[in-house]
């Protein structure tokens, strides 16, 4: 049996390919009466405000960023906004091609799968209708728990939920938020997905510091399980 009893990834950019806010977010700008530049702006400054659920729902969220904005949409253009924008975000989301047969590789070798993401409303709510969804014992996000990564708190969620202890955990990511030393300071092992794709990533908050085991693609966890899985074997 490996050592790990569970991998937990980090979703965008990780199971996910590199994100940008594509074209898709110009109509939820347009629908709000706002600058797109502007719009942009708001949202990259109170990402981690916005992660956090703490501003409400997605309509009291979005109503909060217009006022940051300088624009007053009505509540029709508001709640317009609101699935355009959810629209949006789930058209950046494109997921790595080996994501699916990854989790299920891992779940064939025994052990318990995850995510572990920041994000806003959009991402809880479209991930059910995504392929990889059947293949997650555990869904954790930030704007759920009300905190985001490094906090211990997303870590330990999944670890509860799951009945493990963290160190029966290995956790992937490509280091947005400080993820990997999050992840390391409760407990767990990191790995860092380096893949190409991610020099266009769109990331807050990068863990630069840390210098830990680097894949050069999703699959790569396969062989390093299998790895721990014969070192193990073996002792």
């Amino acid at each position: 049996m490996p050592s790990y009893q569970a991998v937990l990834f980090d979703f965008f950019g990780t199971l996910t390919r590199s994100v940008q806010r594509g074209v898709a977010h110009l109509g939820t700008a347009e629908l709000l009466g706002c600058p797109t530049d502007t719009l942009t702006e708001v949202l990259d400054r109170t990402y981690y405000e916005r992660a956090t659920g703490q501003l409400g729902d997605a309509e009291a969220t979005l109503r909060w960023v217009c006022a940051q904005a300088g624009v007053h949409p009505s509540d029709h253009a508001l709640r317009a906004a609101v699935a355009s924008r959810h629209q949006a975000v789930r058209a950046d989301t494109r997921l790595r091609a080996d994501a699916v047969p990854v989790l299920a590789a891992l779940r064939e070798r025994g052990l318990r799968t995850g995510v572990i993401s920041d994000c806003t409303h959009e991402l809880p709510a479209f991930l059910p209708q995504l392929a990889i969804a059947p293949l997650l014992d555990v869904r954790v996000f930030s704007v759920q728990v009300g905190q985001c990564k490094p906090a211990p708190a997303l870590y330990l969620t999944a670890c509860h939920r799951l009945g493990l202890a963290p160190g029966d955990c290995l956790y992937v990511g490509d280091g947005g938020s400080q993820e990997l030393t999050g992840a390391e300071r409760a407990g767990m092992t990191a790995v860092r997905l380096a893949a190409p794709d991610l020099s266009d990533h769109m990331v807050f908050n990068a863990d630069r510091e840390w210098h830990g085991p680097m894949l050069g693609t999703l699959r790569d966890v396969l062989d390093l399980i299998d790895i721990d899985a014969e070192v193990v074997g073996a002792v």
